[in-house]
């Protein structure tokens, strides 16, 4: 099964990626920001890491106050670097691990964490600034990651009990996997900084000091203080660091720390921080009893005849046939997919299969593969088939057929204005 090995506490402020991408390793001034993250490659290395479960915030780039969300997990097999407005980062996608994602997944929603999910997001600075420190001179980190974006900057977000409890359930859900699988688990962000208003460029190595040192000896005393004090203390922005209470939550209360780094050149205290993690394998019974646990809500419902769960992995697997479905909201996409569907359809990537199955309205082989119906209710509408056709294809019958089995033979779409009048008058 897989195992915690340790935690890693790291900041991710853009001054790291800018050292990296600008060739500052040896300028007297940057370099402490190297060595730090030289002590932590080299025990990654050493300790065969295999997955790096990766909890950062994005900066309002891939997540934006539109749709903002406090806890939500990549699901993705790679994650591309995000253009945060000069142009994305030279650096190779992180390889993402499908498996352990969507089984921490249900851990998460199992035991009552309110999560949303992400894939076909690229990730900035927050994710990307201490994860390329990881590579050398052969290259990028070879293994795996998990990422946990959370939200942190539109008030209210998650208390630091909230990141605690979250940990804690992190560390069944890892230990409940059944891949033997060495897992570290990397906090981002801090410390202490304020990026905004008069208080811009504020820091305080005090407090720094003093979080480092309880995180490692008394992470309680942190958990019970208030978001107001940890921004009071280190400032607005600085009050990420409640996320590295995820990451103390994982681990066992026995650690041992191997590393400890902090330099405040500018505007934030930089540091970099290693624990491993010196607690007891899991009790078998009990990591069986948490795996029947997880999938108790669910039990059966993938056997029913004719049903087919729309899980992660189905997801996964058909992103790019349901992104292309989906993108019918837009206009100038339902356009091209009535007037040009063929070229429409070969700029976007699909595959014969996934172009014939458009072509020939195979309702039933799209659900049963993976394609969401919310998303085959949005192209009948576009093609003025009404949503009670497509529920008689689904059960090989006549539109008539299916509508004597009704109270009332009605149809219906999800279709507006001349659309919609169109298919009513048909």
């Amino acid at each position: 099964m897989a195992r915690i090995i340790g935690g890693i506490g790291a900041s991710h402020s853009p001054t790291i990626g800018y050292a990296k991408d600008t060739g500052k390793q040896n300028d007297p001034a940057w370099k402490p920001i190297f060595d730090g993250f030289a002590a932590v490659r080299q025990w990654v290395q050493a300790q065969k890491v295999d997955v790096l479960f990766m909890i950062y915030n994005d900066h309002i780039t891939s997540f934006y106050f539109d749709h903002y969300s406090a806890f939500v997990l990549g699901i993705d097999d790679q994650y591309h670097p995000a253009d945060e407005g000069g142009g994305p980062r030279e650096v190779a996608p992180a390889i993402g691990h499908l498996g352990l994602s969507q089984h921490i997944a249900m851990s998460l929603v199992a035991d009552e964490f309110d999560m949303s999910f992400f894939q076909g997001k690229p990730v900035d600075h927050g994710f990307l600034s201490p994860l390329a420190m990881l590579g050398d001179e052969n290259g990028p980190w070879p293994g795996k990651v998990v990422p946990l974006q959370v939200g942190v900057l539109q008030l209210p977000i998650p208390n630091a009990k909230r990141m605690w409890k979250l940990g804690k359930t992190l560390r069944q859900a890892i230990e409940s996997y059944p891949e033997d699988l060495r897992v570290a688990i990397v906090a981002t962000g801090g410390l202490s900084h304020q990026v905004h208003g008069e208080r811009a460029g504020f820091l305080n190595e005090d407090w720094d000091a003093e979080f480092l040192e309880l995180l490692e000896h008394s992470p309680e005393t942190l958990v019970n203080m208030r978001i107001a004090e940890y921004v009071a203390k280190g400032g607005m922005e600085g009050a990420e660091v409640i996320m590295w209470l995820i990451m103390r939550g994982a681990l066992s209360d026995k650690v041992r720390r191997v590393h400890r780094q902090t330099y405040a050149p500018s505007v934030t205290n930089i540091c970099t921080l290693v624990f491993e993690d010196l607690g007891d394998a899991p009790d078998a019974a009990a990591v069986a009893a948490y795996r029947e646990h997880i999938g108790h809500e669910l039990a059966g419902a993938g056997s029913l005849e004719g049903t087919y769960p729309f899980t992660h992995a189905r997801s996964h697997a058909n992103f790019r046939l349901n992104t292309f479905l989906h993108d019918l909201v837009k206009p100038w996409h339902r356009a091209r997919f009535v007037n040009d569907f063929e070229a429409l359809a070969h700029e976007r990537g699909l595959s014969e299969e996934e172009k014939d199955l458009i072509r020939q309205r195979r309702w039933i082989e799209m659900v049963r593969r993976g394609v969401s119906f919310f998303v085959l209710e949005k192209m009948a509408a576009v093609l003025g088939v009404s949503n009670p056709e497509v529920y008689a294809a689904f059960r090989g019958q006549t539109l008539d057929e299916f509508l004597a089995t009704r109270k009332v033979p009605m149809t219906y779409s999800v279709a507006g204005g001349d659309q919609v009048r169109a298919m009513d008058q048909a």
